[in-house]
């Protein structure tokens, strides 16, 4: 069209046109509507005439307000009318104001279609779910520590990995210091809590045993007073514990389960539960390699606002979750001493990728003509209604029927591009 030039790749200018008694018009109103907060020597409030105020203020005084509230559906009309998809805010120039009304001009990034050389037949590497005894063993063993019980020890001394309840104070030069005492301080041995020497002449002590232990402060500690100083500490030793951790065994199974009855069920329970994550982790890389091979093969220039969109929507996201977990984006970057542009950066690269992605698989639902179902829309609806428990009615009215149509359209191109490709076996290490 004649009022859209191009600027370079998915880079335009649209001239746009607002007609004299538009304009006109436009101007009397913005008069009307600002004329009250004008003081005009020798006029009231309010009663100053349109020709006095621009000879104080310029001719001009007014066209800003005119135009904004004009441009907007001028914009709108011109993009429609161009079929222009923008995905960019107009960067608006005034060219000229003059006895033919206002002209201007519109700079709008729009979106680039992607030129896919191949999306058939692509192969990537798909690891198998290989479950192995020692996969078993460590599943159950978590399980195992869970279940544990803090048993009290009365038949022997303290041993590394135990937990010991005390009193303590510490000495130096026989005179107490700040901040060494306590009482049924609760420590587990071989923690590392204390300084270097303290939890290891704990060990070989029993319950009600009062004794002294001797240490030296690092000389690089937290306080100068303490650094590299000798003390003494008193300790009178209350109780020792230990987990327990429970036998493997069938009574442990019916106790851990409601279905289960034997240590073979259980572990062929534990089995398939793996098998399962790993069956599923092992596809969302294979669909991530794909996606790969996809982009690999894939010829398109991305706009620099779709990325940044794109990022914006990950920061939202990202501070959502935080505030679900009672945190936010400030008391983040308060204890990663990071910044909103250090996190914007971060997310930018799987931001492109993410666009990327979507104007690929456009390529791919464009050229294989794909489409939902009726069937398939309304059960969207109700997966979403399900998740978020809500009548099924509500969802619709808050999300439109083309963005759920977008996302099914997405994951049957997925799904195509899956059905059409090539699982190739990872190459061995040692091959």
């Amino acid at each position: 069209m004649e009022n859209v030039k191009e600027i370079s790749s998915n880079y335009k200018q649209l001239t746009l046109k607002i007609e004299k008694d538009a304009f006109d018009d436009a101007v009397m109103k913005a008069y009307k509507k600002n004329v009250g907060k004008i003081n005009v020597p020798g006029f009231r409030r309010g009663k100053a005439p349109k020709s006095i105020i621009e000879k104080m203020y310029g001719k001009s005084f007014f066209y800003d307000d005119a135009i904004d509230s004009i441009l907007p559906d001028i914009y709108s009309e011109a993009v429609e009318e161009a079929g222009l998809n923008v995905v960019s805010r107009p960067e608006i120039e005034i060219v000229s104001v003059d006895e033919n009304g206002v002209t201007l001009t519109a700079k709008v990034y729009t979106k680039p279609v992607a030129v896919v050389s191949a999306y058939k037949g692509l192969e990537a590497e798909k690891e198998e779910a290989v479950v192995t005894d020692e996969d078993i063993d460590n599943e159950i063993l978590q399980v195992r520590k869970r279940n544990s019980r803090l048993l009290t020890i009365t038949d022997r001394p303290a041993e590394n990995g135990d937990d010991v309840v005390m009193d303590f104070e510490g000495f130096i030069n026989d005179v107490a210091f700040e901040g060494g005492k306590a009482e049924k301080h609760n420590l587990k041995l071989g923690s590392g809590s204390f300084i270097p020497g303290f939890e290891e002449q704990l060990i070989g002590h029993g319950t009600g045993e009062s004794f002294d232990i001797t240490v030296k402060f690092p000389e690089e500690y937290g306080s100068e007073k303490l650094a590299g100083c000798e003390a003494v500490f008193k300790i009178t030793l209350h109780e020792i514990k230990r987990d327990e951790i429970p036998e493997l065994d069938d009574d442990f199974v019916k106790e851990v389960s409601d279905t289960l009855n034997t240590v073979d069920e259980y572990k062929a329970d534990i089995k398939a539960k793996i098998s399962d994550r790993k069956e599923k982790a092992n596809d969302r890389a294979y669909e991530e390699k794909l996606i790969d091979a996809l982009l690999a093969n894939t010829e398109v220039e991305v706009p620099e606002p779709m990325t940044e969109t794109e990022t914006e929507t990950e920061m939202r996201d990202f501070d959502y979750r935080l505030r679900s977990q009672g945190g936010s984006l400030e008391l983040y970057y308060k204890y990663t001493g990071t910044d909103e542009k250090a996190l914007k950066d971060s997310f930018r690269s799987q931001s492109e990728r993410r666009v990327r992605t979507r104007l690929a698989l456009e390529a791919v639902i464009k050229a294989e003509g794909i489409v939902p179902t009726a069937e398939e829309i309304t059960a969207e609806y109700e997966k979403i209604a399900a998740g978020y428990k809500m009548e099924i009615d509500k969802i619709k009215e808050s999300i439109h029927e083309a963005d759920i149509t977008e996302d099914i359209c997405y994951r049957k191109a997925v799904d195509f591009i899956r059905e059409n490709a090539i699982a190739v076996k990872p190459v061995s290490k040692e091959e």
